[in-house]
C-alpha cells in the first residue's frame, strides 16, 4: 500500500509542490496538486478526460476555464484569512492559472471525467460559499463547502474545514469505503493540511474496523494524507489552527458514511 502521508517538495519551475495521481495514491479517482506561482506567472491544465477544480489557497488570479475568463480570483492572503474563491472546469474544459498582484498558491483538485453538455465552466466566489459550524465544544469546527453536492459537478467533491487549536475534526470517527448507498458510499479522499502558527503539527488516524490498515500519522503544514479506506479523524494540538482541504471521488458523486459504532455514544452527549 502507499504511504498515507506525503510531505511536498522543493519548488520548481513550473512543477508543482505536492502532487498525488491515481496511480501514485494507488487507487481509482482522486488527483490533487498545489502550485505556487510568482507575479504573472501561468499555469495550464489539460481538461480533456478529466475535470479539474482550481482552488485560490491564497494571492488573486486570473483564471481560464474553456471559453469563458474570470479575473482577480481570491481575495484571501492564506487559508486562514477568509473564505475561499475557485473555478470548476468540467471534462473538456481546459483551464489556466495566472497570477495578479503578487504570489498566488492555488491547489488543483481533479478527477477522471467523461464530460457531459449540461455543465459549463463556474466560478464560485467567497460570497457563495454558505459558512457551517459542525460540532460543539471540543468537536467544533468551521466547514467550507467549495464543490459539494448542492453545486453541480461529475465527480468531484471539495471542501475546506478549519479546526481550532486543541480540537478535534472529522469527529466521531467515520468511515466511506463501501458503496452501500443510501447507508454508505465508496469515496476517496485526500486531506491537505496547513497549520497556523505554520512550526506546528497536527495528527490523523486512519484505522479498519480489523486493524489491518492502522495508523496515526504527524502531519506537518503542507503536508497531504490519504484516505484510502477506514475511518478517519483528525486532532489540533492546543495552540495551533488546522485546516484541511478535502477532496472525495468515487464511483458516485453521494457522500454517505457511517461513524465508528465505538464512538456514537458521544452524539448523545
Amino acid at each position: 500500500m502507499p504511504e498515507l502521508l506525503i510531505h511536498p517538495g522543493e519548488p520548481r519551475p513550473g512543477e508543482p509542490v505536492v502532487r498525488v495521481t491515481p496511480e501514485s495514491a494507488g487507487w481509482d479517482y482522486t488527483g490533487f496538486e498545489v502550485h505556487r506561482l510568482a507575479d504573472g506567472e501561468e499555469r495550464s491544465f489539460d481538461a480533456d478526460g478529466r475535470e479539474l477544480c482550481a482552488v485560490m489557497l491564497g494571492g488573486r488570479a486570473d483564471v481560464g476555464a474553456g471559453d469563458r475568463s474570470f479575473e482577480g480570483v481570491g481575495d484571501r492572503a492564506n487559508v486562514f484569512d477568509g473564505l475561499p474563491a475557485a473555478v470548476h472546469a468540467p471534462a473538456g474544459h481546459a483551464l489556466s492559472v495566472r497570477a495578479v498582484g503578487g504570489e498566488a498558491e492555488v491547489a488543483l483538485c481533479w478527477s477522471p471525467a467523461e464530460g457531459t453538455d449540461a455543465l459549463e465552466p463556474a466560478l464560485i466566489e467567497p460570497g457563495d460559499i454558505q459558512v457551517e459550524i459542525r460540532g460543539s465544544g471540543s468537536m467544533e469546527r468551521r466547514v467550507h463547502p467549495i464543490l459539494m453536492a448542492d453545486r453541480p459537478a461529475e465527480r468531484l467533491l471539495v471542501v475546506e474545514v478549519i479546526t481550532p487549536g486543541g480540537n478535534y475534526s472529522s469527529y466521531p470517527p467515520h468511515k466511506h469505503d463501501r458503496d452501500d448507498p443510501p447507508r454508505e458510499t465508496l469515496l476517496e479522499e485526500v486531506y491537505y493540511h496547513r497549520i497556523d502558527p505554520a512550526q506546528g503539527f497536527g495528527m490523523q488516524r486512519v484505522y479498519t474496523d480489523d486493524r489491518s490498515l492502522d495508523e496515526t500519522i504527524t502531519f506537518s503544514d503542507g503536508d497531504v494524507v490519504l484516505v484510502p479506506r477506514g475511518y478517519h479523524t483528525v486532532s489540533a494540538p492546543p495552540g495551533y489552527d488546522v485546516y484541511y482541504l478535502n477532496v472525495m471521488v468515487g464511483p458516485r458523486r453521494e457522500w454517505h458514511f457511517v461513524n465508528d459504532p465505538d464512538h456514537e455514544w458521544l452524539f448523545g452527549r
